[in-house]
């Protein structure tokens, strides 16, 4: 579910120089409300995995979902 706080402040603050906002009152107040953040997949880790760091080492997943670099 995309109704949640941080997407929508996310969203917001990226404008610099105009923001048009569209869609219904309603949804808007949910996501405001909604400040528990739910597990996104969006594939980020997976195309991630085997690239190489700036320092030329591998990037490895880790079990919470966190990346950490190798030496």
């Amino acid at each position: 579910m995309l109704l949640q706080r941080n997407l929508v402040y996310t969203g917001i603050t990226r404008g610099k120089r105009l923001l048009v906002l569209i869609g219904q009152r309603k949804a808007l107040g949910i996501a405001v409300h909604n400040d528990r953040p739910q597990k996104r997949y969006s594939g980020l880790l997976t195309s991630l995995k085997g690239s190489r760091g700036t320092d030329g080492s591998a990037i490895e997943s880790k079990t919470d979902s966190q990346s950490k670099v190798l030496s």
